[in-house]
């Protein structure tokens, strides 16, 4: 489906169920880091957190921030080991060569960790596309607090009334109304059920 791109000066796109099929194996990876310290995540819980940054999961799970520390690692080594297995959404993939023949300035700003996002991106043959990535440790306040988005619209030099946002999570939507950006609800295009249909901003 065509996207109308008129009136916007750049595109900002999450990562993971955004631009690639990652959630299965970001919830393994979890689930394999957490079995140690006797903590189980299903599915079910999982998928309806989509968007919740890794600390504030942990956080919702109960686990110790101390212990939180070395889930991440072990998490993020997991998933950068299977990064060569993700696959792209490529309607998404589509929107953003478009963006790119039109002239406009793209970025992705996603609530997981630099080292575990970059891997992706390289792995998918996503990386040249983009002019900016901003991760979690950029920011003090993850999704849905708008510092995302904003810090990558400053760092691509476009206000973000001119920024448009590609997101599959209610959280990531959220961010984006609060940074006062418009946004597509990409979910209906990935395959995803959408978490709250009452909250679809599409653009």
């Amino acid at each position: 489906m065509p996207i109308d791109l008129s009136g916007y000066e750049a595109l900002i796109f999450d990562f993971d169920g955004t631009l690639v099929d990652s959630q299965p194996l970001n919830h393994r990876a979890l689930a394999t880091a957490l079995r140690k310290h006797g903590v189980t995540v299903a599915w079910e819980w999982y998928a309806r957190r989509l968007g919740t940054s890794g600390l504030d999961l942990l956080a919702q799970l109960g686990v110790p921030r101390e212990v939180a520390v070395d889930v991440i690692d072990v998490w993020s080594e997991l998933i950068i080991q299977e990064a060569a297995t993700l696959r792209t959404h490529q309607t998404v993939v589509r929107w953003v060569k478009e963006a790119r023949r039109a002239g406009l300035r793209r970025a992705v700003a996603s609530g997981g960790g630099g080292p575990v996002v970059r891997a992706g991106l390289a792995a998918t043959g996503l990386a040249s596309l983009f002019d900016v990535v901003v991760t979690r440790e950029a920011v003090e306040k993850g999704k849905p607090a708008p510092d995302l988005f904003l810090l990558a619209a400053h760092r691509l030099g476009v206000s973000p009334g001119r920024c448009l946002v590609f997101e599959d999570a209610d959280e990531g939507l959220e961010a984006a109304r609060a940074a006062g950006m418009d946004a597509v609800d990409v979910r209906p295009w990935v395959g995803a059920p959408p978490q709250n249909t009452a909250q679809r901003p599409v653009a």
